[in-house]
């Protein structure tokens, strides 16, 4: 009996290393969109099952798990069922897999490991490692009130990007608010500016005290087309009565009374100019 039982076993077990060798289930990663991933945001993934057309793999399942870096929406899951029936329907010899997850915030730069498990029903499982390249791209601004001129209505924004990454094409637009009258252009392209760099923007406007707010707008190192809300306040305190706009007042007022003088003088003359024709 316990010979019996024995053979039985060793059956059992030679039938499923053949059901293992034979049903070789390959797991590939096509596709990660965008390259690299940024923290905190989607990214798509395309995994690619070979080997499904042999007689011996019954129904698929695949699970990619929600470990880090991969984070997922409520209500999903990294579990996918393939029924045999289906593959072989459409004579695939392949299953392609797509998945849109998003990237941990606090993700590291560089590869970042993930796993996933392909097993057929009631077979072997199969698990593979793939790395997933992130990299923080995302910019970051501070933004302030350079100047504001009275006399011309001249507001100027001083820009600094305080993030690693460079940029390109950057934007600075002013929304509609209550607080801030713009007249003219609302948004003006500064151009690109790297890492640590500062640059200036001039809009004709009229501010209120307080804050309003601004949008910046630009490409990343990976061409996708960004915008960043922030907030800017105005203190009017600041740019009045200024030792420069007195001394340019007073220059402009000995312009003008000069300007009268010599038209007093001038006319004087030509009114006895004409007096001696006579």
């Amino acid at each position: 009996m316990k010979k019996g039982a024995l053979v039985l076993l060793v059956l059992m077990l030679s039938s499923a290393a053949v059901s293992a060798e034979v049903c070789n289930i390959n797991t590939t990663l096509l596709s990660q969109d965008p390259y690299p991933a940024v923290p905190g945001d989607y990214v798509k993934l395309v995994f690619q099952i070979k080997g499904i057309d042999n007689p011996d793999c019954n129904d698929i399942i695949f699970t990619l798990p929600e470990n880090y870096p991969i984070e997922f929406d409520p209500g999903e899951t990294g579990i996918r069922i393939f029924n045999k029936v289906d593959y072989i329907k459409d004579y695939e010899s392949n299953i392609l897999i797509p998945y849109e997850v998003r990237i941990d915030k606090n993700a590291v730069d560089g590869a970042n490991p993930i796993e996933v498990m392909a097993q057929s029903r009631n077979g072997p499982s199969f698990l593979k490692s793939f790395d997933i390249e992130v990299d923080d791209v995302k910019a970051d601004f501070e933004v302030y009130v350079k100047d504001y001129d009275y006399t011309t209505k001249e507001l100027t924004f001083e820009i600094l990007n305080i993030a690693e990454a460079d940029v390109e094409a950057l934007t600075l637009e002013i929304p509609k608010q209550d607080g801030l009258t713009i007249k003219g252009a609302s948004r003006i392209v500064v151009g690109d500016l790297d890492s640590n760099e500062y640059t200036t923007a001039d809009f004709e406007a009229t501010p209120a005290n307080g804050d309003f707010t601004v949008n910046l707008i630009y490409s990343d190192t990976i061409n996708v087309r960004r915008t960043l809300e922030k907030t800017v306040n105005f203190d009017s305190s600041y740019f009045t009565e200024r030792a420069a706009d007195q001394t340019t007042t007073s220059v402009w007022t000995y312009i003008i009374w000069l300007a009268i003088i010599v038209g007093i003088i001038w006319w004087i003359i030509k009114r006895r100019n004409k007096n001696k024709k006579k």
